[in-house]
């Protein structure tokens, strides 16, 4: 393309949409046979291939996710124009596809496999199985391979108006003219994802789910936030020029691309904002899933889910309290040692998090002083990962401040990985709405869970798997890693000389342990909102502020918050069987690799990595 025809009208940019739309998938899909009807062509492929190919049908309902791990590269350069078929229709067509993997997976022959192709077949399978349960209910959204089930399709921290402008703006490439085609096309194509959730809302509502009140108080906000943007060009254009002219780009698509923003985008943000206050108006304040329509059938299949477990709502709450106990009980004689010496462990936390020594200040100037207090740390513990990991990685990453906009409905920070191909940085991404969501007691422990050797860490070595392993992630293995990633971080020494420090990341491991109490709190023995909220303040001394959003976040994706503290008790139980079996043959270092490497996995599969892990060491 050249610069006499770089500037694309919306109609122009709209019409090429519609060619990415039906053909664009299609070359790639057929070189892979993925438009076959049945899963035995899997049999007559090698295991790495099979893989391979499971990891690519899965990706053409999802081209989004393959632009951020960087695969869609080569022969799958065109979905970086599309975000594949939207609405009611789109989600039966992934539902269909994943039926016919999940068979192909379970059938494929196992005889001679490694033990890594091995695994990779049984989380495939699990994953998908899963998955397809999710479809099975009559409503909600099914994150295959990933955290954020939700049974509200557009909310607070769910929808395409939340996910849609970070994605154009963080992960779309934009290095040559191509690209630039494909940036318009996907703009273009916004409306119809936004007009297909409307679809699947509508029919929700249709059958009696409507999300609680205060939810949509929060969204309806958020909505009008993002249509005020849109309609006034600055929505997914506010860096367009400068990523051009970094690129070397003419500007010219600035003017096409504010075109179907403040157009077609902004008219279809009118739209949902329109069905929000539909459903505002028949709302109540309920916040569980259990009074919504078969919502006790949704949290059992979303607690399943998050936790890749069978444990009940009700095995889940006494484990939060039975080890929000003990931890607290480790809690308490540091509370002593410093000087707080009366009231509950609650009480007395709630009275350090008082403390000026611990508190940043206030706007701008706090805002640079987290960041500062951010990167040091980084430093720090990217210093002694050799002392904890035989093999190493060097991430590529960054810190980042949530969108402003943003920042209401999201949780106090959240990291992950890059791209596959390394184009895309890992990234940490800290909640700045005010600097007194964080102290500096537990901002370093919130670092090493966000970046290193947290979530950051563990996705660089699930890029070095076969794709399909690089997409499937279990929130109870990632968020279970995080807050191993925490206790490493510890035990290597980061608050030897800090105690304060300890206390902060003792409090965010019971600060875990209270999530699998509310959230079975909430979603199955009818809590009201304020009483999950005073559970964290009262108990473990949470600060206000920091629950408030968070509460609502578990109204809005049930289970998900059990995920984290089963899955790092689960770790902690697969090492001291370790140890135990394996006695002097033990080895700290050898440990961890064996698990990170063994990549994100269900539970049952993390055992399995161990049992090879005991077996190696014996000899």
């Amino acid at each position: 393309m050249t610069n006499s025809n770089m500037n694309i009208t919306r109609r122009q940019a709209l019409s090429g949409l519609g060619g990415v739309s039906a053909l664009a998938l299609l070359p790639a899909c057929k070189q892979l046979g993925i438009d076959g009807p049945s899963g035995g062509e899997f049999a007559a492929l090698e295991p790495d291939a099979a893989l391979e190919k499971i990891g690519y049908e899965m990706l053409a309902h999802e081209p989004g996710r393959a632009t951020g791990l960087g695969v869609d590269t080569g022969d799958y350069a065109a979905w970086r124009g599309t975000f594949g078929a939207p609405g009611l229709q789109g989600r039966a067509d992934y539902a269909a596809t994943l039926e016919r993997l999940r068979e192909g997976a379970r059938d494929y022959p196992k005889d001679g496999l490694t033990p890594d192709q091995l695994t990779s077949f049984e989380v495939v399978e699990s994953a998908f199985a899963k998955a397809l349960e999710g479809f099975a209910l009559p409503y909600g959204d099914v994150a295959v391979g990933s955290w954020r089930n939700a049974p509200y399709v557009v909310i607070q921290n769910v929808g395409a108006y939340i996910d849609m402008p970070r994605a154009m703006g963080s992960s779309q490439p934009l290095s040559n003219e191509q690209d630039v085609e494909y940036y318009l096309s996907r703009l273009g194509e916004i409306p119809a994802v936004l007009d297909g959730e409307i679809e699947r809302m509508q029919e929700a509502r249709a059958m009696g789910v409507v999300p609680p009140d205060f939810l949509l108080d929060k969204a309806i906000g958020q909505m009008e936030s993002s249509l005020a943007a849109a309609a006034d060009g600055t929505a997914y254009t506010g860096d367009l020029a400068a990523n051009l002219e970094k690129a070397g780009l003419p500007a010219d698509a600035v003017d096409g691309a504010k075109a179907i923003v403040t157009g077609d985008i902004a008219a279809a943000l009118e739209r949902q904002l329109e069905e929000l206050k539909i459903q505002r108006a028949e709302a109540d304040s309920d916040p569980g899933i259990w009074s919504q329509p078969q919502g006790e059938e949704y949290y059992a299949w979303a607690t399943s889910a998050s936790t890749t477990t069978s444990l009940s709502p009700d095995e889940i709450h006494e484990q939060g309290l039975e080890e929000l106990a003990e931890l607290h009980g480790q809690m308490d004689p540091i509370l002593k040692e410093i000087g707080f010496t009366q009231g509950t462990v609650g009480e007395r936390m709630q009275a350090l998090s008082q403390d000026p020594r611990y508190k940043f200040a206030e706007g701008d100037p706090g805002r640079e002083e987290i960041f500062a207090f951010i990167d040091e740390r980084i430093e720090w513990i990217k210093a002694q990962m050799p002392r904890a990991f035989n093999e190493l990685v060097d991430p590529n990453m960054e810190v980042r401040r949530i969108p402003i906009n943003e920042e209401p409905g999201a949780p106090g920070a959240y990291g992950g990985a890059g791209s596959k191909d390394g184009s895309i940085p890992g990234r940490f991404w800290i909640n700045l709405r005010t600097t007194d969501l964080h102290r500096k007691y537990d901002l370093a422990d919130l670092t090493y869970h966000e970046a290193i050797p947290g979530h950051v860490w563990e996705g660089e070595y699930s890029n070095r798997l076969p794709l399909i392993r690089s997409i499937l992630a279990f929130g109870a293995f990632s968020e279970g890693w995080a807050l191993y990633g925490e206790q490493l971080a510890d035990e290597l020494g980061a608050y030897d000389d800090f105690k304060v420090g300890r206390l902060g990341y003792l409090q965010s491991l019971a600060f875990r342990a209270c999530r699998l109490v509310v959230d079975t709190g909430l979603h199955s023995k009818r809590w009201s909102r304020d009483s999950a909220r005073q559970f964290f303040v009262e108990r473990n001394g949470s600060k206000f502020e920091e629950v408030v959003g968070e509460v609502d976040r578990y109204c809005s994706w049930p289970g998900q918050a059990c995920s984290y503290k089963i899955g790092h008790s689960e770790i902690v139980r697969q090492r001291a069987r370790a140890e135990a079996e394996l006695g002097e043959a033990y080895d700290f270092k050898a440990f961890n690799t064996a698990v990170i490497l063994g990549g994100n996995s269900p539970l049952d599969v993390v055992a399995k990595n161990v049992d090879r892990y005991i077996a190696g060491a014996r000899g």
